[in-house]
């Protein structure tokens, strides 16, 4: 008897394993749906949510995992994944949360603080020098140079590389196998067999086009994306509004009106000490307009101080260098020569065409429906064609000639169950849902119109107002004691009594005329459009 027949050698264990095993070369694709870390489209991501992405159908394909079988011939390959068709599911840096840089805070508040002793100066407001730098220079230097924004806007290409990715079509699956090999050898005595070898082609035929339908999921997201970054750009542009009105014409309009008081008061102090050498005024009345004096002086070093602040705030924002923000110097006003701006309705309209916040939802909402046209497309699995072009049946342990054969088969998914009933749901119920959410930022933004155009007639009102009515009477009522002061009519209580109410208008006007200059900017951030300067 033969030994190898009774005790096998493990050597040859080993070899009949290895080609029991069918070496399966498989060229390499994506990884399987299921292993995918993300997919392509979900709202991960610097720039926010995606309007339009919880449909998720990206992830729902019902191919992970089926076994291709049923085809004609002795050998028929198991095992071997449907995922080779569906090469969509990426693992895309898109989608990825990286760390943001430190963002600049925006600069805040309506009120210009009020540093000691202040009076409106005379003549024409100082727009700053000519080659300082305008709100448009702040703006474009600021959108050039924000790191914040460059990060976000990798995010562009990178959804084109997921498009790309997406549109891919699944490779072929290349199977070779060993059937019936023999612990020995077969023979009359010990027959079976015959020993055979295969080797065959899989190739997966999308027939519902699912394909197609995630590559137009991906170039929807894309464009939603690039919604997304403009909208990151109108609100970058809204803190540089912030840090130049409310930063520094502000603070630079408060150190004016801190000089003008420095002024007045210094000149005062040297009436009223000549007035105190002559034993018009006492001591303690001198003393007192020392001490306004002393006290506008350090108004004046806080506020100077503050303007540094403010230009080192905008500086950062416009991510300057040290150097260029000690140099800078800025051209604006505080005045509003501009023409009004458009009726509200109109205003409103362009809102609903212009803003991108609400283009991105427009657009979230035709990715909504390409999901759930994808969320379909996924209820059944791919068709697989084999070529089986080489088959080889041993029969030399018979004495017989060997045989050569092919073979053709095709593995067909029977659609007795709907395998994608909750991603279809889901996708479609993601419309329902972007449809709300459009409807809710719609109305949003009709009350964000209305209430800047509020703002900016209010505040237009009041600043008209204070110059032709309150500030001339204020200043009448101030000259006229300080005319009587000086003259000894009247004490020096009743001169500081009327410097501060004067004070307390100068501040009003300061503060709602950096109102209404900002409330013109917000006409540009509510619309989405510059509609005014």
């Amino acid at each position: 008897m033969n030994p190898l027949l009774v005790r096998p050698s493990p050597l040859l264990f080993l070899a009949v394993f290895v080609l029991a095993a069918a070496v399966r070369v498989q060229a390499q694709g994506p990884p399987a749906e299921s292993d995918a870390v993300e997919a392509v489209g979900t709202s991960t991501s610097r720039l926010g949510r995606a309007p339009g992405s919880g449909g998720g159908s990206l992830g729902n394909s019902p191919n992970t995992g089926q076994i291709i079988g049923g085809r004609p011939g002795i050998s028929t390959p198991k095992g071997i994944p449907t995922s080779v068709s569906t090469p969509g599911s990426i693992s895309p840096t898109l989608m990825q949360q990286p760390i943001a840089p430190p963002e600049s805070a925006p600069i805040s508040g309506a009120s210009v603080p009020l540093f000691g002793v202040i009076s409106i100066p005379e003549g024409t407001e100082d727009d700053g020098p000519a080659d300082g730098v305008t709100l448009d220079a702040a703006i474009a230097t600021t959108l050039n140079r924000s790191l914040d924004l460059r990060s976000k806007f990798f995010e562009i290409p990178q959804s084109k590389a997921d498009t790309l990715q997406a549109s891919l079509r699944a490779n072929p699956v290349f199977y070779a196998d060993a059937q019936l090999v023999p612990f020995g050898q077969f023979n009359r005595a010990a027959p079976g067999g015959p020993t055979q070898y295969d080797v065959n082609v899989t190739y997966p035929l999308d027939v519902t086009r699912k394909r197609q339908a995630r590559t137009q999921v991906a170039i929807r997201a894309e464009r939603v994306l690039e919604a997304q970054y403009q909208e990151a750009v109108r609100q970058r542009i809204d803190d540089v509004y912030d840090a130049f009105v409310f930063g520094v014409l502000a603070a630079r309009q408060t150190v004016r009106y801190a000089q003008s008081s420095v002024k007045g008061l210094q000149d005062l102090t040297a009436r009223t000490e000549q007035l105190h050498q002559k034993g018009g005024v006492s001591l303690g009345d001198l003393n007192r307009i020392k001490n306004q004096y002393r006290t506008a002086r350090l108004g004046l070093i806080d506020a100077q101080a503050s303007y540094r602040k403010a230009k080192l705030e905008m500086g950062s924002l416009m991510n300057l260098t040290r150097p260029e923000i000690e140099a800078m110097s800025v051209r604006g006003t505080i005045q509003d020569d501009a023409p009004p701006p458009p009726p509200v309705d109109e205003m409103l309209r362009i809102a609903l065409a212009e803003r991108p916040d609400i283009v991105s939802f427009r657009l979230g909402l035709h990715r909504a429906e390409a999901d759930v046209r994808l969320a379909r497309a996924n209820r059944l699995n791919d068709v697989f064609v084999l070529a089986q072009p080489f088959t080889y049946q041993d029969n030399t342990p018979y004495g017989l000639k060997s045989a050569y054969s092919w073979a053709l088969g095709v593995t067909v998914p029977l659609p007795v169950y709907n395998r994608n009933q909750g991603g279809i749901q889901r996708a479609v119920l993601n419309v329902d849902q972007t449809k709300t959410e459009i409807a809710e930022l719609e109305r949003q933004i009709a009350i964000d119109v209305e209430k800047a155009a509020q703002e900016y007639a209010v505040t237009r009102q009041e600043v008209d107002e204070l110059k032709s009515e309150v500030i001339p009477a204020a200043r009448q009522v101030q000259q006229e004691a300080y005319r009587l002061y000086l003259s000894g009519e009247t004490s020096i209580v009743t001169y500081i009594n009327a410097q501060l109410d004067f004070n307390q208008v100068a501040k009003q006007y300061l503060d709602t005329a950096i109102r209404h200059r900002r409330s013109m900017l917000d006409l540009n951030t509510v619309t989405g459009k510059r509609i005014m300067p």
